[in-house]
């Protein structure tokens, strides 16, 4: 007896979810609401009859919307699941169907209905005309369907699915879901955008006309003219990947192999850029070597010569983008180095190979993952570099300043800009797939879990002169920029009044205290605040789902997992113009009608960055092992408790890894916010862009030392907590 009670006994979660869509339907809001859901003001302000903010039911009682009235079915059968027992093959079944059809509703009536009525012109020839609109979903519409989607995962995890754990399968279906909404559908809708013509048609010969345009794909620069944006992109991106390469492996092997003294100080000044604004090294450059420059003005006066604009165009943006983006092929290229098992080098030795033929033999080879990734990050992130093509580009246009005039510009033209999106995607994933074959199928591995107390040979004479001369001359010119950037804040009017002066300070930050308080009346606080604001609200959604998704894919095993990794994985490999441009094409238009607020810019940032999460908790994962969640299930905890109680605790380094790096790339993103920000939600990048076109430069750049130092302050604080944990191969008695 005591038993059937127990299986009677309904789950809690189950019950939470009912309710909730219940109160979905019958007591929140169901469209947004344009003033702001949080601030309350809706419930004093015609609710719930003003069908501005009238639930579902009201709504319908009303008479108004009366698509929304077949989500009652679905809701009253959910109900009869509490009569039921788990054990009974009808409890899954009635879930699933409550869950997928109740769904398939609210998606079916979201796309064909929109703002001026039917989507579709059948539908309007089939039920005439539908004489009312649908704006974008609220949080009404997101709990019912919210409901309905972790229905149907508890219905799939009744029916046995994952051993029947229904947090494990209620994190894939979420995890699934979001990743459909906020990357898949976006990209989808992108690629449809640029079949679209004038008058609202597809044609495949005007996406042909579009794609296959003189100025995606001339080749006039072998006659002396210009050629396309494609293949300039390409070849920046190609020059900029293997730079920043060669010269993120020469820092790590003098960080690793080599007795410099000032390691620490070389780390600091490798991952300064990283917190730096894209834009601002541009900027620094312009100071040096514009037009007007310290460095142009200097040789001009030297050698009798007019000052040249040589340095618009590709050698700048060679310049700039390889000082932006060596730190992030150093931070990848440093744990390759320190992996290499010092072993197996000197195993190498014991058989007489020199240091030299150990290196180029042994090391190198092993290195390759390493030299393959951050290739590839480097060739990403120039393709997606905004900020220094807008600054330095000149004449030498590329596909990231093109999409973006696409859109702001006086020829509004979304299906060039889907177009250009769309060749910017095609040379990311090709960069992915040319890596995977570089790789192959062979094993890099050298650390196995037994011990290796070795250290890392030196390196070879031969190969330490010229490594330490390159990184003098790239540390001191990396040095010398920044210092530009501290003090191009502090002069009045570069290359024409030098004088020192506070002023740029004191415009954007200007603070006065009378007797209403504290007045932020400097020109940069609302969007100093703002943009403080979201990457807060930011970083730590993008650290929880990528560290559950993280979760899932080393501790779970469940049909599709290669497919499911794919997927959380690709918005890496998307650049932010492109998830810029399609997020303005997505969500635009109902059903989710979210562009100008600041939600659209919160879930930009979680699913550019969510990556990071993923592999920041892979790897601490990884390194726990399973008995621990073995030892936690057989005590009677289930998963989710396994995953509260006992994971995350040991992962305390990858969470404040995610959340630092995204709190940082929230701070300083521009490719993809240029397009999203609005009047209300403007961010420090935008605005610093906007003082750039008005050539207000002293401002823009004291903003931007302003941007780092709190970029600093956030790094410090992730090395105080997590620089505590230290590994090392063996201690040196003599240091």
């Amino acid at each position: 007896m005591h038993n059937n009670l127990r299986e009677k006994k309904t789950h809690p979660v189950l019950i939470f979810w009912i309710i909730a869509g219940w109160v979905g339907y019958l007591l929140i809001p169901w469209y947004g609401v344009e003033d702001g859901f949080f601030r309350f003001e809706w419930l004093f302000d015609g609710y719930p009859f003003d069908p501005d903010y009238a639930p579902a039911a009201f709504l319908l009682a009303q008479g108004k919307k009366l698509w929304l009235a077949p989500l009652l079915l679905p809701l009253l059968a959910s109900l009869v699941v509490l009569r039921l027992r788990k054990s009974d093959p009808a409890y899954g079944i009635i879930l699933i169907l409550v869950g997928a059809i109740g769904f398939s509703i609210l998606i079916v009536q979201g796309f064909s209905i929109g703002i001026r009525g039917f989507n579709f012109a059948w539908l309007t020839t089939i039920f005439g005309d539908l004489g009312d609109r649908q704006f974008g979903m609220g949080y009404g519409a997101l709990l019912l369907a919210s409901s309905f989607l972790f229905l149907f995962t508890q219905g799939i995890a009744a029916r046995g699915a994952v051993n029947g754990d229904v947090f494990v399968v209620s994190a894939i279906g979420g995890i699934i879901l979001v990743v459909t909404v906020f990357v898949f559908f976006p990209i989808a809708k992108m690629l449809v955008a640029a079949f679209i013509t004038e008058d609202g048609m597809y044609s495949v010969s005007v996406f042909a006309a579009k794609f296959f345009d003189d100025r995606i794909w001339g080749l006039g620069c072998l006659r002396g003219m210009r050629c396309g944006v494609a293949w300039n992109s390409l070849f920046l991106a190609i020059v900029v990947g293997v730079v920043t390469t060669a010269l993120g492996l020469v820092f790590a092997l003098i960080v690793t192999r080599s007795g410099f003294r000032y390691k620490r100080a070389l780390r600091a000044l490798t991952v300064l850029p990283i917190i730096t604004p894209p834009f601002v090294i541009g900027l620094a450059l312009i100071l040096l070597l514009g037009r007007s420059g310290a460095v142009t003005v200097f040789f001009a006066d030297f050698f009798g010569v007019q000052p040249t604009r040589w340095f618009y165009g590709l050698p700048g943006l060679m310049i700039a983008q390889t000082l932006a983006f060596t730190p992030i092929a150093f931070l990848v290229m440093i744990g390759v180095v320190e992996g290499v098992s010092p072993s197996m080098e000197e195993a190498a030795q014991t058989l007489r190979a020199d240091k030299w033929e150990t290196f180029r033999t042994v090391s190198l080879p092993l290195m390759r993952p390493g030299l393959a990734n951050a290739f590839l990050l480097g060739f990403i992130e120039s393709m997606a570099d905004f900020g220094n093509p807008l600054v330095l580009g000149g004449n030498f246009n590329v596909l990231s300043t093109d999409i973006f005039f696409a859109i702001v510009g006086a020829q509004y033209d979304q299906g060039r800009a889907a177009v250009l999106a769309m060749v910017l995607l095609f040379f990311t994933l090709s960069a992915f797939y040319a890596q995977r074959v570089w790789l192959g199928k062979k094993s890099y591995t050298t650390v196995t879990g037994k011990g290796d107390a070795g250290m890392h040979p030196a390196m070879p004479k031969r190969l330490s002169l010229p490594v330490f001369v390159i990184a003098a001359i790239w540390g001191g010119f990396t040095v010398v920029v920044y210092l530009m950037i501290v003090f191009g804040s502090f002069v009045e009017l570069w290359g024409v009044d030098n004088s020192l002066t506070f002023t740029h300070y004191i415009t954007a930050f200007r603070v006065s205290y009378n007797e209403f308080g504290i007045q932020w009346i400097g020109s940069a606080w609302d969007s100093f605040w703002t943009t403080i604001y979201i990457a807060a609200v930011a970083a730590p959604l993008t650290a929880i789902v990528g560290l559950v998704t993280a979760y899932l894919l080393t501790r779970q095993t469940f049909a599709g997992k290669n497919a499911f990794e794919f997927g959380t994985m690709l918005s890496f490999a998307i650049p932010g113009t492109v998830i810029g441009v399609s997020y303005i094409l997505a969500f635009n238009v109902p059903p989710i009608e979210i562009t100008g607020t600041g939600i659209i810019l919160v879930v930009s940032f979680i699913f550019r960055n969510m990556p990071v999460g993923v592999r920041a908790g892979i790897a601490s994962m990884s390194q726990l092992d399973k008995s621990l969640d073995e030892s936690s299930l057989t005590l009677g905890a289930n998963s989710w408790q396994t995953f509260q109680k006992v994971i995350l605790p040991l992962l305390k380094p990858a969470i404040l890894a995610a959340l630092v790096y995204s709190f940082v790339r929230a701070m300083t993103a521009i490719s993809a916010v240029i397009f999203l920000v609005s009047a209300e939600y403007n961010m420090a990048t935008s605005y610093i862009i906007g003082r750039v076109e008005n050539n207000d430069y002293g401002l823009a750049i004291a903003y931007s030392t302003t941007l780092i130092f709190v970029m600093l302050a956030a790094v410090g604080l992730l090395q105080i907590i997590v620089g505590k944990t230290k590994i090392r191969r063996r201690i040196d008695i003599g240091s």
